[in-house]
């Protein structure tokens, strides 16, 4: 049996979650990536039985990455989100890193932009008062660019990994 399609009423509502969002992205979104990740969360914490049905926080977020697709969306706002997908997303998100620092902060020594992390100087400052959709929209634009130190250079302290010993 298929399940019913949404009301007109629901579809409008729906529609009306998934607005156009210039770039960069305002303060309160998530990017379409971010939604895919809490997905593949949710599908490994709690798989499907019959490999057909999803359970509520699996659905509730495939229902919000759906219309983005439609309506190809990279960001969704916060506000407009469905609180079964904010919740889920949320539960996804206390599963991640916090922050991208890497415990070499070139901020501090006047730089504008972190050598180490990618992080802006107002995003360090700030970061402790960022909300979780902010700090996502750091973590984004630090990953996209894929710059910094945490990203090449450094990338086994960024992964929490020893480094090899050398043999030279």
């Amino acid at each position: 049996m298929r399940p019913a399609l949404p009301s007109a009423r629901q579809g409008f509502a729906a529609v009306a979650m998934i607005k156009a969002l210039s770039s960069p992205p305002p303060m309160s979104a998530i990017h379409i990536t971010d939604i895919e990740s809490a997905i593949n969360h949710w599908r490994h914490r709690s798989p499907s039985p019959d490999g057909v049905s999803l359970p509520a926080p699996t659905r509730a977020l495939a229902e919000v990455y759906a219309l983005m697709v439609i309506h190809r969306e990279d960001w969704v706002d916060e506000a407009g989100m469905p609180s079964a997908a904010w919740n889920a997303w949320l539960a996804w998100y206390d599963t991640t890193p916090d922050t991208p620092c890497i415990a070499i902060c070139s901020t501090s020594q006047g730089d504008e932009m972190c050598k180490g992390c990618g992080r802006t100087f107002d995003e360090v400052q700030r970061w402790t008062e960022m909300g979780p959709s902010e700090k996502r929209i750091t973590w984004h634009r630090i990953t996209t660019e894929a710059s910094a130190w945490r990203f090449n250079r450094y990338a086994e302290r960024a992964a929490g990994d020893t480094p090899a010993a050398s043999n030279d």
